[in-house]
């Protein structure tokens, strides 16, 4: 089975190219989603995250209140670290059960969904590394639009990653973001191939995610 590593900033269009490739019959394990059941209510990392920041951020039916905990992390990059150190070791912990049980099912193209993939220096963990991008103005508007936030907090959050620029000399495969979806399907067309895709089979897109 390969395992493919695909990163991209914020608002790039991760999850708009993770779904084509699902569709492909690609198995996805997404990061974002792991980090969500990493810090569900009662888990280790959610009572961590608790004892660092105090209730504040937990919402009043003791779920993390995640617009609470992201107006703090995202004006200090040392509080972003020490958010990332809390639930970073659980996220990794379910992705590699993600990838385990692809493996047994028989799976022969996983691809993990990773926002901080350079960050955070896993890029040795891969067959291969997909870099999604778009122009950074457009993605400042996609943010604001899409999460309803005001400039200064989509620009904290776009400041908070590494450049798109040294990602992509670092990438095995750039997926420009930045036309239509019909365009962005061509792009994800060329690179299933590049991949191998065309050999595995559309059965696996039951078990995709």
């Amino acid at each position: 089975m390969r395992v493919i590593g695909l990163t991209g900033n914020i608002a790039s269009g991760k999850t708009a190219v993770s779904d084509l490739l699902a569709e492909r019959g690609a198995t996805i394990i997404d990061a974002d989603v792991l980090s969500r059941e990493a810090v569900k209510r009662g888990s280790g990392a959610l009572e961590a995250i608790e004892r660092r920041w105090g209730p504040q951020v937990l919402a009043d039916d003791g779920n993390l209140d995640r617009a609470s905990l992201r107006s703090i992390v995202f004006k200090d990059q040392s509080e972003l670290d020490a958010l990332n150190d809390i639930v970073h070791p659980e996220v990794l912990r379910l992705r590699d059960v993600g990838i385990e049980a692809a493996r047994t099912r028989g799976a022969q193209l996983a691809v993990c969904v990773i926002p901080l993939l350079f960050e955070r220096h896993h890029t040795g963990e891969f067959d291969a590394i997909v870099l999604v991008d778009a122009p950074r103005a457009m993605r400042l508007e996609r943010i604001m639009r899409d999460r309803g936030l005001d400039e200064t907090e989509a620009m904290n959050m776009i400041a908070a990653q590494m450049p798109a620029d040294l990602k992509r000399a670092r990438a095995d495969h750039v997926i420009e973001n930045s036309g239509t979806l019909e365009e962005l399907e061509v792009e994800v067309g060329r690179l299933w191939e590049s991949l191998g895709g065309n050999g595995v089979s559309r059965l696996d897109t039951a078990n995709a995610r």
